[in-house]
């Protein structure tokens, strides 16, 4: 049972993808680029963030709703990819890990978005079993 957001699993793939997401955005071509670097940023951190104002609201609508918007984040997160990439700013294995981090938690997302919506109504939040991880 997670009894805080630090013990979801989403939570800590978003907290890797943010810090990898500050990593790639400090190289000198992506760093100019202002307004990218800003958005993509705050992209993440909305990830992280969503996740645990969700968890912490305490209120399985709330959450659910929240860890939505996280969903929401982690795609735009991969859109900036994109363009950054499109850019020449991050190398092809840079792109490809951090589009990967965003998917993953984009998935992690569905899953446990799917569980509480599908659960029993106990107010208790659960961590989902080891397949929320692989799909």
């Amino acid at each position: 049972m997670a009894e805080r957001f630090e013990d979801l699993r989403a939570w800590k793939t978003a907290r890797t993808l943010t810090n990898r997401v500050y990593a790639l955005t400090k190289t000198k071509d992506f760093e100019n680029d202002w307004a990218l670097k800003d958005q993509i940023r705050r992209a993440a951190i909305s990830v992280m963030s969503n996740i645990s104002e969700g968890f912490e609201s305490r209120t399985r609508p709330r959450f659910v709703d929240l860890l939505g918007r996280a969903k929401a984040s982690a795609g735009e997160v991969r859109s900036q990819l994109f363009i950054a990439y499109d850019q020449g700013y991050p190398n092809e294995e840079e792109f490809s890990e951090t589009s990967d981090l965003a998917d993953k938690v984009s998935r992690q997302l569905y899953h446990l978005i799917r569980h509480l919506e599908n659960h029993d109504g106990s107010e208790q939040v659960r961590e989902l079993p080891a397949e929320y991880v692989s799909q």
